[in-house]
């Protein structure tokens, strides 16, 4: 018996053939998820570094006014990284309320930063959903074909005949399924794992933001 993959393809049943579609265009969802987010993910890191050290320089030098209208700038611009959505979001809620009581501002601050947070993790985990349904299922469905594998090898061995011949085209048909399923589920939770602890790093990095700005704009109305 011939095991190339243009063999392996004609001696598949319609079912078999049914499972290797399905598994490829879930492979190619996955991998298209995990670039997506990972070039995603490098942009919003980068410009939120920059973000932060424009915002540094402000601070280094006291300078409350041009750091609020920087900030809030940044909030509404589409490439100002996650901390510029962030810590942006609070900075505008900073500036509207300005002249109010100093707990009423720093509570506005606080709940903006808690917002934007929020929405910005969320932005983060967009398409996270489709590598772990792919990771999860993919097995499975490569175990699909491969009970149906099987029973198409009994079928075949009806008449009696236990031949490499007979039994050869539903025991590759099975096994192929499944390694073709753990070839495409291996790759989707790694990326799934990786992607998930970077949303958590990010996470982190916006709630230690979050909590300085709070502390400064505590101490800032103190100071005032």
């Amino acid at each position: 018996m011939d095991f190339t993959l243009s063999a392996l393809w004609a001696s598949m049943g319609i079912f078999a053939k049914g499972i290797v579609i399905v598994l490829i265009i879930m492979s190619v969802a996955s991998l298209g998820v995990l670039v997506e987010r990972l070039i995603h993910f490098s942009r919003s890191a980068g410009r939120s570094r920059d973000f932060a050290e424009r915002l540094n320089t402000f601070i280094a030098k006291n300078d409350f006014p041009a750091m609020i209208d920087f900030g809030s700038g940044a909030a509404k611009a589409p490439t100002s990284g996650f901390l510029g959505k962030v810590i942006g979001s609070g900075l505008s809620a900073w500036k509207s309320a300005t002249g109010r009581e100093h707990e009423v501002v720093v509570e506005s601050t606080m709940r903006a930063v808690e917002r934007s947070s929020g929405r910005e993790v969320a932005v983060l985990k967009r398409g996270l959903g489709v590598l772990a349904t792919v990771g999860s299922t993919a097995p499975f469905v490569g175990l699909l074909g491969t009970v149906m594998g099987i029973i198409n090898t009994f079928q075949l061995m009806k008449g009696g005949s236990a031949s490499l011949a007979t039994v050869g085209p539903g025991i590759s048909e099975a096994l192929v399924t499944t390694a073709l399923g753990l070839v495409v589920a291996i790759p989707a939770v790694m990326g799934f794992n990786y992607l998930n602890s970077r949303v958590d790093g990010f996470t982190v990095d916006m709630q230690e933001s979050g909590n300085e700005l709070i502390d400064l704009v505590a101490k800032a109305g103190k100071a005032s």
